[in-house]
């Protein structure tokens, strides 16, 4: 049953949070939720670039959302037991300011320090916060929605896809983050009729609701296909895209699915690229409409590991490319490389990277390597050009870097911090 803690006393400006602040982070993978922002940042790294600040973090590999003078993440830390802790700090300081418990993180499962090597990134959050209005919304491993304020960090209202929807979650359990479009939270994991739902964040109500399938552990990310808003879910049996709001199916398109599906889709015009680790491999399919029927034709297919399976690193598009981390498993070594589409040819690639993550920021990919270094390279498909790299933080790297009003908010297994890449301003 939906918990609502609002009183009369809490008052919730419903607006993006991005909207106030142009160079926020809102959400998992940026304001628009495919990885890119127009900030802009410093190629001057001469003597390293200034770390603002830096602290210990729990497990995890959940990624930032910024807003404002603050920033969010989730840690699995020790509080009577294992938690999913939501831990809101100063933008400037890294100091802490609140923290609240959004989950158990009991897995059951034995994380990745079983792996041999360099997988061993250990257990924790995986899933991303993100802000809308005044409220941090969070989806933990069991797949219970949560809103906090922002401010406060007070609970807002929760509410338990797996109790309230019949919810049906995977193996490792959740990983997927919520998406904010048009001032609602988009997430999956209901059962029949239920599967992908739009929430109102001011109070938790369900706004709309469809679908009979299962969940993957990749984001939904919302996109305009045709001239047509829509949100696109990536699941055990394909992508599906959905009406904003309403959540009405206009297309589905079936993909195979084996062991754990991470990357989120990328919507290129009319083309959605797909991909998955564990030999599936990638696809990309062509959406087409006439009249008011629309079907996705699968027009290229990568099968197996290589050369375009994506692990859990969701590929940036520029300019008619996709620039990622493309690789299943190749811990440290693993390459970065630059692919047309839609006809997959890989332009240049540069192994040493694992699989980290990589974001665009004003034309220039800035790639977090799984051993924690930042590098920034020009997003241009004739050869491979490295304009800055610099270790910047300890542990393994598996999340996704922030950049917000030129600030870069990077994660490990072990600390978290916050690197000075303002454009224009000299680094020390």
């Amino acid at each position: 049953m939906l918990r609502l803690a609002l009183t009369a006393a809490v008052t919730f400006a419903l607006v993006p949070a991005y909207s106030a602040y142009s160079a926020d982070w809102p959400q998992y993978r940026g304001p628009a939720g495919d990885g890119t922002t127009p900030d802009k940042v410093s190629t001057n790294w001469a003597g390293g670039p200034k770390v603002l600040w830096k602290v210990p973090g729990g497990t995890g590999f959940s990624s930032f959302a910024v807003a404002g003078n603050r920033c969010f993440t989730i840690e699995g830390r020790e509080e009577g037991s294992a938690q999913e802790i939501l831990v809101a700090r100063d933008l400037d300081s890294g100091k802490e300011l609140w923290t609240a418990k959004v989950g158990s993180a009991e897995y059951g499962h034995g994380g990745g320090n079983e792996g041999a090597g360099d997988n061993k990134g250990g257990d924790g959050p995986r899933s991303s916060p993100a802000i809308v209005g005044n409220a941090v919304i969070t989806l933990n491993a069991d797949l219970a929605l949560n809103a906090h304020d922002a401010a406060t960090g007070k609970p807002l209202w929760t509410r338990d896809l797996m109790k309230e929807h019949d919810g049906r979650n995977i193996m490792w359990k959740n990983a997927a983050s919520p998406l904010i479009e048009g001032g609602l939270v988009y997430v999956a994991g209901g059962g029949a009729g239920q599967s992908f739902l739009a929430i109102d964040p001011k109070n938790g109500a369900v706004v709309g609701k469809s679908g009979d399938d299962t969940i993957t552990h990749a984001t939904p990310v919302a996109a305009t296909i045709l001239g047509q808003r829509q949100i696109v879910f990536f699941t055990k049996t394909g992508l599906t895209a959905c009406e904003p709001k309403t959540m009405k199916q206009i297309w589905h398109a079936d993909f195979p699915f084996n062991v754990s599906t991470a990357a989120s889709p990328v919507v290129i015009g009319d083309v959605v690229y797909c991909s998955a680790g564990y030999n599936v491999g990638a696809a990309a399919f062509k959406v087409s409409k006439s009249g008011f029927d629309w079907k996705a034709e699968q027009i290229q297919r990568w099968p197996g590991n290589k050369p375009l399976a994506n692990h859990w690193s969701t590929p940036v598009l520029f300019k008619g490319h996709l620039y990622g981390m493309f690789q299943f498993k190749d811990y440290a070594k693993g390459p970065i490389k630059c692919v047309a589409m839609p006809s997959g040819d890989v332009k240049w690639e540069k192994e040493g990277f694992g699989p980290g993550h990589a974001v665009l920021t004003n034309g220039n990919l800035l790639a977090l390597s799984d051993a924690g270094e930042l590098v920034l390279i020009a997003a241009k498909p004739d050869a491979y050009t490295e304009l800055a790299r610099a270790k910047v933080i300890d542990g393994k790297c598996w999340t996704t870097p922030v950049v917000s009003n030129g600030r870069v908010f990077v994660r490990s297994t072990k600390e978290a911090a916050c690197v000075d890449l303002r454009a224009g301003v000299a680094s020390r």
